[in-house]
């Protein structure tokens, strides 16, 4: 499901203030990244049986390269998914999401921009 309104969406920023920038959210990157794109995410424990949330933020290079660390990024509409042990993530609008854990999202991705802010291009 996507998220919108977050004022994320068509942000250009440098790749390294990103980084810092969503570590210190606790949306982390690990090794979801290739040359052109990086995806960040944050992960949502849940009641239910094997169920767990995650947010994404992805975001693609329009200039340099995420591998040597000096790349520019665009940011994508945020997205938040179900996954189904052992299945997957499901991030389709035909997903149920509790409110609670949507208001959250909403939260922390506000967060986010608010620490974004200072570094957008």
């Amino acid at each position: 499901m996507k998220i919108t309104n977050t004022e994320l969406e068509d942000v250009l920023i440098d790749l390294k203030p990103l980084d810092h920038v969503m570590e210190q959210a606790n949306f982390v990157r690990a090794s979801q990244w290739d040359y052109e794109r990086v995806t960040y995410d944050y992960k949502i424990g849940s009641p239910e049986k094997n169920i767990t949330y995650y947010i994404r933020v992805q975001g693609y290079a329009v200039e340099g390269d995420v591998d040597r660390g000096d790349a520019v990024i665009k940011l994508l509409t945020p997205i938040i998914g179900k996954h189904y042990y052992p299945h997957g993530i499901e991030y389709g609008e035909e997903e149920n999401f509790p409110t609670s854990t949507v208001d959250r999202a909403v939260t922390l991705l506000q967060n986010a921009k608010e620490n974004i802010q200072p570094f957008m291009k």
